[in-house]
């Protein structure tokens, strides 16, 4: 978390949930994970991203700056995206 995400107020009723016990969560819409789940289980970790300076044409910046926040993470899904595709072409 960076220091301007700190600064925002969290819309969590803390007080609620600090006083909720577990058995007032409703878990029926999650199923259980049994055994076999757990053999299969793998962790996988996020990939580290790069850092680096990109020359784009201005209109496809601002278009994807118009949807708002997390434009950047939109802009790597839509290459990813681009990249799987050229890899079974």
């Amino acid at each position: 978390m960076n220091a301007i995400n700190s600064k925002k107020k969290s819309g969590t009723d803390w007080q609620f949930l600090t006083a909720e016990s577990d058995e007032g969560i409703d878990y029926s819409d999650i199923p259980k994970l049994g055994a076999e789940f757990w053999k299969k289980a793998e962790l996988r970790l996020p990939q580290k991203k790069e850092s680096l300076t990109l020359r784009l044409d201005h209109d496809v910046v601002a278009w994807f700056r118009s949807a708002g926040r997390g434009y950047q993470t939109k802009m790597n899904a839509v290459l990813r995206s681009y990249m799987r595709s050229a890899k079974h072409a």
